[in-house]
């Protein structure tokens, strides 16, 4: 089966994905962050680089969405190729980050794919304040998330919560994370294995 966690910037998707495959025994997919060579150019220099990082997520997680469902595994993903084409490429476009060509380049590839993939069995959408987002980010001190302002976590999240109001690719899990620690309260992951515990016997 193929799970996947979604959510903003800091919102907790990869230690929660590293956590529950832990738990459940499943595979981990993990975003391309540390080999990535355009994050740290895009960051200084949003406008010359957006397209570039654009298609390197889309190409990343069309190829690890395809070994998902060739694998026969049991696999949880970190952030899903509907998050780039939903949220961050628009919002880029939006602010005037990313020029019509390229965005309308961009969308006919992510058409062309979503055409050839399924969504998740089941999507893990992790809900979490602007206040949240910023402290997580902070304490985890990567160099090239220094520079991330507020009012674009602000749009993020906007976007987020409009693409989930409509998602219709499978099974849907919202779990609200401002109260939560994974980490340090095994009683706050044993709240959100139980959830999806109760998800999963649904699907069968």
């Amino acid at each position: 089966m193929h799970f996947a966690v979604a959510g903003n910037i800091g919102a907790g998707k990869t230690t929660l994905t590293k956590l529950l495959a832990k738990h459940f025994h499943w595979e981990p997919q993990l975003e391309d962050v540390v080999d990535n060579p355009y994050l740290d150019d895009f960051y200084n220099q949003m406008e010359r680089w957006s397209f570039n990082l654009q298609v390197y997520f889309l190409n990343s997680r069309f190829r690890q969405v395809l070994q998902i469902r060739q694998s026969g595994k049991d696999i949880i993903q970190d952030r899903t190729i509907y998050e780039d084409a939903h949220i961050f490429a628009p919002n880029l476009h939006a602010m005037g980050l990313m020029t019509n060509r390229d965005y309308e380049n961009y969308r006919s590839l992510f058409d062309l794919m979503e055409s050839l993939v399924q969504g998740p069995d089941l999507l893990i959408y992790l809900r979490s304040s602007i206040p949240n987002l910023v402290s997580q980010i902070h304490n985890r001190g990567r160099d090239y998330e220094s520079s991330i302002s507020i009012d674009y976590l602000s749009r993020l999240n906007e976007r987020y919560e409009a693409w989930i109001h409509g998602y219709d690719k499978g099974n849907l899990l919202i779990i609200d994370v401002d109260q939560l620690d994974f980490v340090s309260k095994p009683e706050d992951l044993g709240e959100v294995i139980n959830r999806i515990d109760a998800q999963i016997n649904g699907l069968f």
